[in-house]
């Protein structure tokens, strides 16, 4: 089950989110959005294999807001940092789909499921298909998370991530 909007800012309001900009413009009908709080560029290869152990994660450049708070984003891969912190009971999961105002830019996020138990400030892949690029703004709503209740509780997450950047 989906909590909806009366539901989410009850649970909003119990810490499942944390840091939101507007938490009440933020908490939509379905599920809850989050903000981009800076955008890096990829400078580097990363690595992955079957086991942890083999994981390097790619150099990153932060790139900077100018004075009214935008930056130009070319056609491209990029890794945007979220504003909020979130904190998901073990017995519910999140996934996120982008803002369809972001689709309309030619723009897209791709994320990972947010386990349960999971607590931290959470990070996605922002890819702009756009070839003339776009304009992006601090704190830019930018993906909608939305929460599920799980059949039951569980072990919880406790991987690498856990509590990173918070």
């Amino acid at each position: 089950m989906i909590p909806g909007k009366t539901g989410l800012s009850e649970l909003v309001k119990q810490g499942l989110v944390e840091g939101a900009v507007d938490a009440a413009a933020q908490t939509q009908v379905n599920g809850f959005e989050l903000t981009v709080e800076h955008v890096e560029a990829f400078d580097g290869p990363g690595r992955i294999g079957f086991d942890n152990a083999d994981r390097r994660l790619p150099v990153y450049q932060p790139l900077e807001w100018d004075r009214d708070g935008w930056t130009f984003l070319p056609k491209g891969c990029y890794k945007i940092v979220f504003n909020e912190t979130v904190s998901i009971p073990k017995n519910m999961c999140a996934i996120a789909r982008p803002r369809s105002s972001l689709l309309r830019m030619g723009a897209t996020v791709e994320t990972a499921v947010w386990d349960a138990g999971y607590r931290g400030r959470s990070e996605a892949l922002l890819v702009v298909y756009n070839e003339q690029g776009f304009f992006m703004k601090k704190n830019t709503r930018a993906i909608q998370l939305l929460f599920m209740r799980l059949d039951s509780e569980q072990e919880g997450y406790s991987g690498r991530y856990m509590n990173e950047n918070i």
